[in-house]
């Protein structure tokens, strides 16, 4: 089941679900626009490895856009912080992104209760198409939780990812142990 607009208001009314900056025109029939960040960023390296600490390189999307280019991983940030205490999260592209060729994440798309941040963004494109900061990217939806969360994602000890700040975060798979 998915939340409805009137039961998301209702839970950012509880504080529940917490989205800085908000719009009430972005909020959709069962869902919620989000839009892409001014950072993207790219991996340093070509050949990336699980096991090691694959650092990135930040750069600053100007007023002209940038043009994203096929064969390439983009990390990008959404706009908005987002914090959901008591519902899964679901972050999905829209239909109109989809339509430019752009996918916006490779496997990353469902949250956890208790994620507190900004959403990095795994950015692939078909072909090269020009984005903007501030542009719609996606969508939220949210989903109610089947019984009582024990430990929520932003008080686990091995949360990687809680807390994100308003640029692209990196893989922390190297963090793991395999």
């Amino acid at each position: 089941m998915i939340l409805s607009d009137k039961r998301i208001l209702e839970e950012i009314e509880k504080g529940s679900i917490i989205i800085e900056p908000y719009n009430r025109h972005d909020l959709g029939s069962n869902s919620y626009d989000v839009h892409l960040g001014k950072y993207l960023a790219v991996y340093e390296s070509e050949e990336l490895d699980a096991k090691k600490h694959n650092t990135i390189r930040h750069f600053e999307i100007g007023e002209e856009g940038f043009v994203l280019q096929p064969d390439m991983l983009y990390l990008g940030v959404t706009l908005e912080y987002t914090e959901t205490h008591a519902h899964v999260p679901f972050l999905e592209g829209k239909s109109s992104t989809g339509r430019l060729g752009i996918d916006i994440h490779a496997t990353a798309g469902k949250g956890d209760v208790g994620f507190c941040g900004n959403w990095t963004l795994e950015i692939s494109v078909k072909m090269p198409v020009r984005v903007y900061a501030g542009m719609p990217i996606g969508q939220l939806i949210y989903f109610p939780v089947d019984g009582e969360i024990l430990v929520p994602y932003n008080a686990k000890k091995n949360a990687k990812y809680s807390g994100q700040p308003n640029r692209p975060v990196e893989s922390m798979m190297w963090k793991n142990s395999f």
